[in-house]
């Protein structure tokens, strides 16, 4: 693992703020000029702390309207049934994330659907009618209470 000093944790903190700045403004942001900022963004790059860019897109704006969480417990528990039912992830949009767990359940979904009907669609036409499921339940959401993808990073030294 890379040893990461101030400089790197301040600019990871930035970056996690706002992937959109420049060399520029991170400099300015943490005190180092614009080339040590691309050195430095580019070894964390190499090293497999900064993982990629994205954009975050509105979730309303795009008429996907009902976030909800869906336990899936599968019909066998073999390696091939696994398989497959991770195939039937990887190919449904709606699913955002999937966790494998402990507990009653085997799978933790997190899908947005732009409404009931939706929902309804996803459960029963497509993960209820796959022979690796058994049962799922599922949980609407009401309210986000907090929303962030951002890691915990320890202060900056």
């Amino acid at each position: 693992m890379m040893e990461l000093d101030g400089f790197d944790l301040r600019l990871l903190a930035a970056l996690q703020a706002d992937g959109r700045l420049t060399n520029q403004q991170l400099g300015e942001r943490i005190g180092l000029s614009p080339s040590q900022c691309s050195r430095r963004r580019a070894a964390l790059e190499a090293a497999g702390l900064i993982q990629g860019y994205r954009a975050e897109l509105s979730a309303e704006a795009l008429g996907l309207r009902v976030l909800a969480f869906i336990q899936v417990t599968l019909s066998a528990h073999s390696g091939d049934n696994s398989r497959r039912f991770r195939e039937l992830l990887a190919r449904v949009g709606e699913i955002q994330e999937a966790y494998a767990m402990t507990g009653d359940a085997d799978y933790l979904l997190k899908a947005i659907v732009p409404d009931l009907e939706g929902l309804s669609r996803l459960i029963n036409d497509t993960l209820l009618a796959h022979d690796s499921v058994a049962r799922v339940r599922s949980s609407i959401v009401l309210e986000r209470l907090k929303v962030s993808n951002r890691l915990p990073l320890p202060a900056a030294r």
